[in-house]
């Protein structure tokens, strides 16, 4: 199903060929030499435990071990950081692998790389032997496009988080405005008009599934034992990120949830200190709206009085065809804001985000050997973590929460939710705000603190940052029905355990039915007896009526809720969003109480159409399936599906598991959500247990595949064996990368 594409493209600044016979076993050598140096200790969920005598040696190892249980995830995240999509998929992926180059410069990349500091360089030196050693002992894995990884490569994808800032950048808008410069070869000028702006969104109308994660940190004065917890709780698509453990005789000793092809545990823990990120509303990306007059061949764009040259680069960009390789060319504009992505009103957008893989790198790395709150806070002031808030804890008893860490300063006068005008100097970033000028809990009174992609400003209850000590763009989010159903579980509760912490987090209650759920029962009480929805809708309402408002995989309440809430937001979502009212609260003052009452028998006649009766237990239509290693999965109601309780995050739910049906399938499948789960207590020793989507390996044929699903899907987290002496009787192989 896989082909090997062997490309040789000097041009594109990749210059990818095979080692000669030769000069692979030179290569082999030290690669052999450094293996022995490693010990990769598998336990009995296939989790590698991976031990160095030095850091590097330690990347060597966990890199390698992650190539064993999925090289085409590892390889795929770095086809997509270096916009070589189309190498393997074709022209459909030419303007995403060009959204990526705009950015990603290998020649910029290897400057970088040379410049680094020493200990950096020898830790993405590690990485890329241990890839290629990987690819040196397996013939059996082809590459789909990179057959050799070189060291700078690690800087195209340097942070953790399942969309990178670039990835905000609209593809169907980058083409308009691209697009002819691509195929018009007499002026190769993007146009300036209105009617690409008409046709250039891609994004839905329908609410999106919330993204992100959970974090929650609790203080010893709320623990039974007097020691601080932790969870950690990504939202992200299934098997983004294995699980392993990193330690050297260096110091290194950290535990939790990798990127595919990365190098250092993204979130995760160590035996002083834990980290939990997630997606934050930080504004950390503006655009710029640049007033563009041209003269001659050259643009300029106004700035104050001056008129300064728009800058320009060639990429170009190979894709894949039935007759081989071919390429596009593009020229590409900048001004001193970033690169011009888009036009808007008949003016050029440039774009402004943070680009610094060196400093990334050193923070998401540096982080994970971290001993306490100090020496996490100064390795924050690296400000590379930029789309993310973070939760926190230690031994010491700490916990806090950290906002978005790239926040540059900006003049509050402005609006930085939309375009500014790029030709006001007023309008330009200065330096970035501090950790300390940036909202941040340390050791709140409440006891806890917790985000959930909201807003900061509830993030512990009246120990909370106010809005009011900080500028608008700190941030641009809001309140969610996550984040009320975490205040919900947490406050007023001094007796957290680790159990009970996992409790909270997989909490039934669906907090957006709160307010719908009353106005739909008032609407059927005020119905007239002659309404027909009255007599047909008379037992749902009363099961309805009786519900707690929780979910369970014998609920039928759920069943019938959730698709009565997916009506009303096909029918009135839109409503809700131009009157500036959240959904629910929409529902509950606002929504004509007939459409409640439509919907719920639309909601009725489909659960029926679709089950056979709309007394459909949730667990029935919510299915957790895993079938192949395709990273599309093929799902299907003829192949074995396990039943899930907890639902989407959009209802309220802190464990998240967004589901729907695809082509022939009637049942609802997850895709994402619950990605990790962990819970942390941190003591004179770390107690930890987790749980990963599915399985540690990506290969169908292995144990390990979809070992965890049962208890995945039911919440029921394993023991994570931290220390050596809990590996004892929990060893399934031990062995050096290559033996």
């Amino acid at each position: 199903m896989r082909k090997f594409i062997l490309f040789l493209f000097i041009a594109s600044g990749f210059a990818i060929t095979p080692l000669p016979s030769q000069a692979q076993s030179n290569e082999l050598q030290p690669w052999e030499k450094q293996a022995r140096n490693v010990t990769i200790t598998r336990d009995d969920w296939g989790i590698a435990h991976v031990h160095g005598r030095t850091d590097a040696d330690a990347v060597f190892g966990m890199i390698y071990a992650q190539a064993e249980d999925d090289f085409n995830r590892v390889e795929m995240n770095y086809i997509n950081s270096m916009g070589r999509l189309a190498e393997a998929e074709g022209e459909s992926a030419v303007w995403r692998d060009l959204r990526m180059k705009i950015f990603i410069d290998p020649v910029a990349m290897k400057s970088q790389y040379e410049a680094s500091p020493a200990w950096l360089k020898m830790l993405m030196n590690a990485w890329a032997d241990g890839l290629n050693f990987y690819l040196a002992k397996h013939p059996e894995a082809k590459p789909r496009v990179i057959s050799q990884f070189e060291p700078w490569m690690a800087l195209s994808f340097s942070e953790g988080s399942i969309g990178g800032d670039i990835e905000t950048i609209n593809l169907n808008q980058l083409q308009a405005f691209y697009g002819k410069a691509s195929n018009d070869s007499s002026t190769g000028v993007p146009p300036v008009n209105h009617a690409q702006d008409a046709r250039a969104t891609d994004e839905s109308e329908l609410a999106a599934e919330p993204g992100g994660s959970n974090g929650i940190a609790i203080s010893p004065s709320n623990t039974v034992t007097r020691h601080p917890l932790l969870l950690i709780n990504p939202h992200t698509s299934f098997y983004f990120r294995s699980e392993l453990q990193m330690t050297s005789d260096e110091g290194l000793n950290a535990y939790g949830a990798v990127t595919w092809g990365q190098f250092f545990i993204y979130q995760g823990f160590n035996e002083h200190c834990g980290w939990m990120h997630t997606s934050s509303a930080v504004d950390a990306i503006d655009e710029y709206l640049e007033t563009i007059e041209r003269k001659g061949d050259q643009f300029y764009y106004k700035y104050g009085r001056e008129e300064r040259p728009v800058t320009t680069s060639v990429i170009k960009v190979p894709y894949r065809t039935d007759a081989g390789m071919v390429e596009k060319t593009f020229t590409v504009y900048r001004t001193q804001h970033g690169p011009v992505i888009r036009s808007e009103k008949g003016k050029w957008v440039s774009i402004s985000l943070m680009n610094e893989p060196v400093k990334a790198l050193t923070q998401s790395y540096t982080r994970t050997k971290a001993k306490d709150y100090k020496e996490f806070k100064q390795i924050m002031e690296l400000h590379t973590n930029s789309s993310n808030n973070t939760i926190f804890a230690d031994s010491s008893g700490n916990i806090a929460y950290f906002h978005g860490n790239f926040i540059p300063r900006r003049d509050a006068k402005f609006d930085w939710t939309k375009p500014v005008d790029g030709s006001d100097a007023a309008t330009d970033w200065h330096e970035l705000l501090s950790v300390d000028e940036s909202p941040k809990l340390l050791n709140p009174a409440s006891g806890w603190l917790y985000n959930s992609n909201n807003s900061p400003w509830s993030a512990a209850g009246p120990s909370s940052p106010r809005k009011s000590d900080y500028p608008a763009y700190v941030d641009n989010g809001v309140e969610s029905e996550r984040g009320l159903h975490a205040i919900r579980v947490l406050q007023n509760k001094k007796d957290f355990t680790l159990d009970s912490l996992i409790g909270a987090a997989y909490d039934s209650y669906l907090t957006w039915f709160e307010k719908p759920i009353p106005a739909l029962i008032k609407a059927w009480d005020q119905t007239p007896a002659t309404d027909p929805l009255k007599a047909k809708l008379s037992d749902q309402v009363a099961m309805l009526r009786a519900w707690d408002l929780r979910w369970s995989t014998t609920s039928i309440p759920t069943s019938l809720a959730v698709f009565w809430g997916e009506d009303l937001q096909r029918r009135i979502g839109v409503d809700a969003r131009n009157a500036g009212i959240f959904l629910p609260d929409y529902v509950g003052s606002k929504a004509p109480p007939e459409q409640l009452l439509r919907s719920l028998s639309e909601a009725s006649d489909k659960l029926t159409a679709d089950f056979g009766t709309w007394k459909t237990p949730w667990g029935d239509i919510n299915r957790f399936q895993r079938l192949t290693d395709d990273i599309v999965h093929p799902f299907t109601d003829a192949g074995p599906s396990i039943s899930v309780g907890f639902t989407s995050a959009t209802w309220g739910s802190l464990a998240s598991f967004a589901a729907r049906p695809y082509k022939g399938s009637k049942k609802i499948y997850g895709t994402s959500g619950n990605s990790f789960v962990a819970v942390v207590e941190f003591g004179k020793t770390v107690r930890a247990k987790a749980v990963t989507a599915g399985g540690e390996s990506g290969n169908p044929s292995s144990p390990h595949f979809n070992d965890q699903a049962k208890r995945y899907s039911t919440g029921n987290l394993r023991e994570v064996y931290f220390y050596r002496s809990q590996l004892k009787g929990h060893t399934e192989r031990e062995y050096h990368p290559g033996g």
